[in-house]
């Protein structure tokens, strides 16, 4: 994005030490050579040099503004613990803080979710091509289906200006947890118990019982990772949704506040319940 914003360059014709000087700046309607950033260097004699140079000059520059965006936060959860639930609420209390970061699957849409809105509906083919082109952060194989989060889904989000929202699966949340361009926020959901899960699950009516088995296993492998100790920032126990969303809500505000104080442009504007 910065790289298409280069607008002027000025040469010096002093003498044989002449340097050029390129700048940067974010407004396109700016007059030429309003500079923001300036990049100084010798007058090279090869153009692919001189585009090398700026390459790795843009690529530093673009690292550094990533890391002055809000962080990321990652939620997970097994299925049935009420993420979704709490995550409507945190979107509802303040809609101009966070975007949802839209995962594909391979699994089939459930009655109610729309392509594109909850999931991005991929065949086996397509998930497996974009994931060989290296189009994903994170990918995923859950009761048999393939999630993932890719790229583009992230800076969709980031190019609005708000904190992206990832709801992933714990192999997920292995793969990104040290990854320093996105720095993440982690929250683990805790169910009640496995017995409590499985009832909320049966209530879907949207499982066979082979699939179901397979998701209480999984289940209890997800929170045995969830809740041991340095895996997540915090784990918000969902025993009680009202408590549960308090816990999540406190977190993430004090979370936030902390990043304003480190001069993170984030909106925390709250919209009251009446």
């Amino acid at each position: 994005m910065l790289l298409n914003n280069v607008l002027c360059r000025s040469a010096s014709t002093a003498a044989a030490t002449t340097t050029r000087r390129f700048c940067v700046t974010g407004n396109r309607s700016a007059p030429p050579c309003q500079r923001t950033v300036f990049f100084c260097l010798p007058i090279v004699q090869r153009q692919h040099n001189l585009q090398q140079y700026l390459a790795k000059a843009f690529s530093s520059l673009n690292g550094k503004m990533v890391k002055q965006g809000p962080r990321p936060l990652v939620i997970c959860g097994p299925s049935g613990s009420g993420k979704s639930t709490l995550l409507k609420k945190l979107f509802k209390e303040f809609p101009d803080t966070f975007g949802f970061s839209v995962s594909h699957t391979t699994r089939k849409p459930r009655p109610g979710e729309e392509n594109g809105v909850h999931y991005h509906f991929v065949s086996v083919e397509e998930m497996q091509g974009a994931i060989e082109k290296g189009e994903f952060i994170e990918t995923a194989v859950f009761s048999g289906n393939m999630y993932g989060t890719s790229k583009k889904a992230v800076e969709n989000v980031q190019h609005q200006g708000k904190v992206c929202v990832l709801d992933i699966e714990i192999e997920g949340v292995k793969q990104i947890r040290n990854s320093d361009r996105l720095n993440p926020l982690l929250v683990f959901v805790n169910p009640p118990s496995i017995e409590e899960l499985e009832r909320r699950l049966r209530g879907r009516q949207t499982e066979t019982e082979e699939s179901l088995q397979k998701r209480l296993n999984t289940a209890r492998k997800e929170i045995e990772y969830g809740t041991e100790s340095g895996n997540f920032d915090v784990v918000v126990q969902n025993n009680n949704l009202k408590q549960a969303y308090e816990d999540l809500r406190n977190f993430i505000v004090r979370e936030l506040e902390t990043q304003q104080g480190q001069g993170i442009n984030v909106s925390l504007n709250r919209v009251f319940d009446e």
